[in-house]
C-alpha cells in the first residue's frame, strides 16, 4: 500500500472540484485536490520515489511499487511558461516524503488570472484502489491525501 501526503499546505477538496474538466472528471486517474495557502513555499514530494517527470508547474514521482503520483501546481499554468516556479530538483533524482521540489506562489499564480488548485492524481489507477482520500478540511504539507491499495 501506498499512502499519499499533501505537498502542499491548504484545504482539501474533491477532485470533482476542480477548475478543469480533465482534472474534475478524474481522467487523469483518481484522487484529490488542495487549494493552497496563498504564501509563497514549496511543493514537496508526496511520496518517496523517483522524479520521473518535472516541469514547473508540475511533476509526478514514482515510488517502489510502480505508482505515479502527479502533483499539478494550478490549473492551466503551463501557460505561464515557468513564470514564478523554481525547480529544486531533477527529473531522475530520487526524493523522499516531504523534500521540496517546486518553489511556487499560489498568490501569483492566482493574481495571473489561473486557479491555484493543485489536483493530485494517482496515474493509471481507478478509484476503486484508493483509499480514505481527503476531501475536505484544511491539510498540511505531509498530512495524509489517500491510500493506494
Amino acid at each position: 500500500m501506498t499512502t499519499v501526503t499533501s505537498p502542499i499546505a491548504g484545504r482539501a477538496i474533491g477532485l470533482a472540484a476542480v477548475p478543469d474538466p480533465v482534472f474534475s472528471g478524474a481522467m487523469v486517474g483518481p484522487g484529490t485536490a488542495v487549494d493552497p495557502v496563498r504564501e509563497p513555499h514549496a511543493a514537496v514530494a508526496p511520496v518517496d520515489g523517483v522524479i520521473v517527470s518535472l516541469h514547473p508547474h508540475a511533476f509526478v514521482v514514482v515510488d517502489s511499487e510502480g505508482h505515479g503520483v502527479l502533483t499539478h501546481l494550478g490549473i492551466d499554468t503551463v501557460q505561464l511558461n515557468g513564470e514564478g516556479f523554481e525547480l529544486l530538483v531533477n527529473k531522475g533524482d530520487t526524493v523522499q516524503r516531504g523534500q521540496e521540489v517546486v518553489r511556487w506562489n499560489p498568490a501569483a499564480v492566482e493574481a495571473a488570472g489561473k486557479s491555484p488548485v493543485c489536483p493530485v492524481v494517482a496515474l493509471e489507477a481507478t478509484a476503486d484502489v484508493l483509499a480514505d482520500v481527503r476531501e475536505d478540511g484544511d491539510v498540511k504539507a505531509g498530512d495524509v491525501l489517500f491510500s493506494w491499495q
